[in-house]
Formats: C-alpha cells, sequence, structure tokens
C-alpha cells in the first residue's frame, strides 16, 4: 500500500474524524489572531462579492431591460442548467480536495495535477450530456432554444477547471488570489452584456458565446495561479496526477458530493420547474426574486468557504468556534434580510414593471433565506471534520420534500408557491442540522442567534484597526 493511500485509509477509517490533532500538525497560532485574520479574510473576500454582484446584477438588469422577461427567463435556465451540470460532474471532489490539501499541503502538486485531468474529462463528458439532453428532450427546457444550451455547455470543463483551482487556493490560504479570480468572471459577463446587447444590438446567442469565451480565460487564468502557488509550496513539485490520492478524494468526496447537489438542487431546480410548467415569462420574474436571495445568501457562503478549511485544520469537538462565526453571520443576516425587504419594493422600478411580482415572492423568500444562511455557516463544523453520513441524508430527506411540494404546488400556482416551498425547505435543513448539532457537541440552540457582546467587540476593534492602518 503507497503511502498516500495509506494516509487516505488513516483519515477514513471511521465515520467522523476524530476532533483531536497530533501535536506535530496542529496549528501554532494563538485563536485570538486566527480569529482577527479569520474575519480580514471574510471582509476582503465578501468586499470581493460585492463587486461582483454589482456585475452580477448589472447584467441581469441589461438583458431583462434589452431582452425582457423572456430573454432573462431564457438566460437564467440556461446559467441554471449549465450550474447543476457542472456540480454534477464535480462528483464532490472540490471539497475533498480542499479537505485533504488543507491537511497537508504536501498532497498539493499531485491534487492540481489530478484536478486538471478530472476536469477536462468530466467537464467534457457533462457537455456532452447536456447537449444530448437537449437534443433528445427539448421540451424539458421550455423555449429555450438548443442552440442556446450547446454553446453554454461548451463552458463545462472550464468551468470545472476554475472551480476545483478555487478550492485549491482556499486550501492554501490563498485568499487574495481567490479574490481576483472569483472577482473577475461577472465584470467579464456584465461587459459582455453591455457590448453585446447595448452597442452591437445582438442577442442571446452572441452574449452566451462571449461569456463562454470568457470561462476559458479565467480557468487559464486559474492554471497558471495553482502552478505559481504550487512552485512555491514545494522546490521539485512532482507534476503527475496522483492516483492513491484521487482515488481516497473521490471515496470522501461522495459524502460531499450528495450534500452538495441536494442543496444545489433545492436552491437552483425550482426555477427549471418554474420554467417547465409556466413557461420563461413567468421564470424571468422568479429569476429576479431568486437572484436577490442569492446574492443576500453571499456573505455566509462566503463565511462558510473560508471556515471549512480552518476548521478542517484545526478541529473543534465543542464547536466553539463555529458557533461564534454563526452568531455574527446571524446578526448580519439579521440586519441584511430586513433591508432586502424594504429594498424589495423597488424591484419592478429598477427591472420593469413586468417584474411587479418579483417583489411578493422575494419577501417570501427572505424567511427561509435567513434560516439557510446560519444552517450554510453551521454545518461546516461536520464538514471540516468528516462530515457524518448524518449531513447527506438530511440534504436527502429537504430534497425529497422540496421536489414534491414543487411538482404539486408550481403547475397550479406558480412562482409563488416555488417561493414557498423554498422557504420551507430551507427550514427544515436549518432545523435537522441545528438538532444534531446540539446532540453531537451540547451546545443550546440560543449560542447560534444571540450575539455576545464580546463578540460586537472584536468586530468593532477589527474595524478600528483597518481604518487606523489606512490613516498611517
Amino acid at each position: 500500500m503507497t503511502d498516500g493511500l495509506r494516509r487516505t485509509r488513516d483519515l477514513m477509517s471511521n465515520e467522523e474524524l476524530s476532533p483531536a490533532l497530533d501535536l506535530e500538525t496542529a496549528p501554532l497560532v494563538s485563536p485570538v489572531v486566527s480569529s482577527r485574520r479569520f474575519a480580514s479574510h471574510v471582509g476582503w473576500t465578501f468586499a470581493t462579492r460585492l463587486f461582483m454582484v454589482a456585475g452580477g446584477v448589472g447584467s441581469s438588469i441589461v438583458v431583462a431591460r434589452w431582452l425582457g422577461a423572456r430573454g432573462l427567463g431564457q438566460l437564467s435556465v440556461v446559467n441554471i442548467t449549465v450550474g447543476l451540470a457542472l456540480q454534477i460532474a464535480s462528483l464532490g471532489l472540490p471539497s475533498a480536495m480542499a479537505y485533504f490539501v488543507a491537511k497537508d499541503r504536501k498532497h498539493l502538486a499531485g491534487a492540481a495535477s489530478s484536478a486538471l485531468l478530472f476536469a477536462l474529462v468530466a467537464g467534457s463528458a457533462a457537455a456532452l450530456a447536456v447537449v444530448g439532453l437537449s437534443f433528445a428532450s427539448p421540451a424539458l427546457f421550455g423555449q429555450v432554444p438548443t442552440k442556446l444550451l450547446a454553446i453554454a455547455a461548451i463552458s463545462l470543463p472550464f468551468l470545472l477547471i476554475t472551480l476545483l483551482g478555487y478550492h485549491l487556493l482556499l486550501a492554501i490560504d490563498k485568499v487574495a488570489q481567490f479574490n481576483v479570480l472569483d472577482g473577475a468572471a461577472p465584470l467579464l459577463l456584465l461587459v459582455n452584456a453591455i457590448v453585446v446587447l447595448v452597442v452591437m444590438h445582438s442577442g442571446l446567442i452572441t452574449l452566451v458565446s462571449l461569456n463562454t469565451a470568457a470561462t476559458s480565460l479565467i480557468s487559464i487564468a486559474m492554471i497558471t495561479t495553482v502552478a505559481r502557488s504550487v512552485r512555491k509550496e514545494s522546490e521539485r513539485p512532482r507534476w503527475q496526477p496522483d492516483l492513491s490520492l484521487f482515488t481516497g478524494t473521490i471515496a470522501y468526496g461522495m459524502k460531499f458530493y450528495i450534500s452538495i447537489i441536494a442543496s444545489v438542487a433545492i436552491i437552483r431546480a425550482d426555477l427549471l420547474i418554474v420554467n417547465h410548467f409556466r413557461g420563461t415569462t413567468e421564470a424571468g420574474v422568479y429569476g429576479v426574486a431568486s437572484q436577490v436571495a442569492n446574492l443576500l445568501m453571499m456573505l455566509p457562503g462566503v463565511i462558510a468557504m473560508l471556515l471549512f478549511p480552518r476548521v478542517a485544520s484545526d478541529p473543534d469537538p465543542r464547536g466553539e468556534f463555529a458557533l461564534r462565526v454563526t452568531r455574527n453571520a446571524s446578526f448580519l443576516m439579521l440586519l441584511m434580510c430586513v433591508a432586502a425587504g424594504a429594498a424589495s419594493f423597488v424591484l419592478p422600478f429598477v427591472y420593469g414593471a413586468g417584474f411587479a411580482d418579483s417583489t411578493i415572492q422575494l419577501l417570501i423568500l427572505l424567511p427561509g433565506v435567513y434560516l439557510i444562511s446560519i444552517e450554510s455557516v453551521l454545518v461546516q463544523h461536520f464538514t471540516g471534520t468528516g462530515l457524518p453520513r448524518a449531513i447527506p441524508g438530511f440534504w436527502l430527506i429537504t430534497l425529497a420534500v422540496s421536489l414534491t411540494l414543487n411538482f404539486a404546488l408550481v403547475p397550479r400556482f406558480g412562482a409563488r408557491a416555488a417561493a414557498v416551498t423554498s422557504t420551507l425547505s430551507y427550514a427544515l435543513i436549518f432545523t435537522l442540522v441545528t438538532v444534531y448539532f446540539c446532540a453531537k457537541t451540547g451546545r443550546r440552540p440560543a449560542e447560534m442567534f444571540v450575539v455576545r457582546r464580546q463578540d460586537l467587540s472584536e468586530l468593532f476593534a477589527l474595524h478600528r484597526r483597518r481604518m487606523f492602518s489606512r490613516s498611517n
């Protein structure tokens, strides 16, 4: 048995990994310094995501204004179809590779080589599957042209390269490089929308073609960035796939895979169901409400993304750090959801009168958005310590409930029913994970919501330090 496979076997010998680390591998960083650095990374990454919001919302407004609800609906269906295909093709490998590399950076070169080979093969297979499905069952995608889906599917190998690269960068704490590449994508999409629709007066075919070209450029930049990081981590990196590590990560990643696919399906598939039963126009209106909801989930997504490698490298059986982060996230999300509810009445003025119902749909989504945002942060205590089988099981239960309600209610009641179903599904997964967390750690639910004075003091102190450092 090779050393790599033996390490993988040892790590996976129990359903849940041991919460204790050997002294040789435990990070020698004080909790205060670690917390401050984590908060700093969250701040910079969230700032990048706000920049991305401008690009994403700006491009959707341009599409809505120039092509109407039907055009925006078609583009939303294309993007969600590609997004679902991307997650299905990933097989949970991004999270699994990040987990193993975060625990031992010696795996980086082998993981990067394996990731590139896997992305090319799996991404191409996913692209062929999307194209084949669009030709075999065009009614599945409603009024979306097959040619449009085929052009978008070409981007799948490049998107998979980028997705794997993101996780590797986070695993080795390259947050700055991650933010630069992550922020470039929506900026290019906005530029493409303005050039194609406003300047060229062209249509969706041209827009999706340029978007596909943009994804290929970002993937090339990602390959270059990861290669430089590998050379810095190792003087003589072995640029060849590590088959033993790859086998272990695939086996381990399947537990992530179930949770990821179920969560993506719950969050994204409702729009496809609305499009199938109610048409692209109603899907376009619901797409606006869904987009705002997804943007609100951006902050907890950033926190969860950075918390995962932090917990993987320094597990805590009591979940103290995860709880402190969750409390701060719940406080900030409450403020953001209240602000979004007040701002929802502006949506028809921004997107046009045809999007009036997006306000009601967003108000229905907000309670669920708040709950699943908290869950997405809290669950990192488990994803970073081995991901027990109960968590994928919870997601499968929630997925079954979500699909059942959507297929039962959406054909008759439309997009508002999809919003209600989403909120109920988000509340269900939040409840299941919260009860399980409390049972495993002995903590109380109030510790997830009630922000302590010390938590706020740390946040304000960090803010004051940043302002002082800038003034000097």
